[in-house]
């Protein structure tokens, strides 16, 4: 699966990351390649803790 990924240096020069396929999906790193690598690490959390809750949901209908 495929994600857009925007990263952005902020005023205090650290990289922030954000999946805007995954409302809420956010990450930052002193480098780019940093970002990239939490960001991706954030996209895989998001996944899994959004597949919880739908389990969840499921079992309670």
């Amino acid at each position: 699966m495929k994600f857009n990924i925007i990263i952005e240096k902020d005023n205090d020069g650290r990289y922030v990351a954000e999946c805007p396929d995954l409302p809420g999906c956010f990450s930052e790193g002193e480098s780019l390649e940093d970002a990239l690598e939490n960001v991706i690490e954030a996209i895989s959390g998001c996944q899994k803790s959004r597949l919880k809750d739908a389990a969840r949901r499921l079992k309670i209908a």
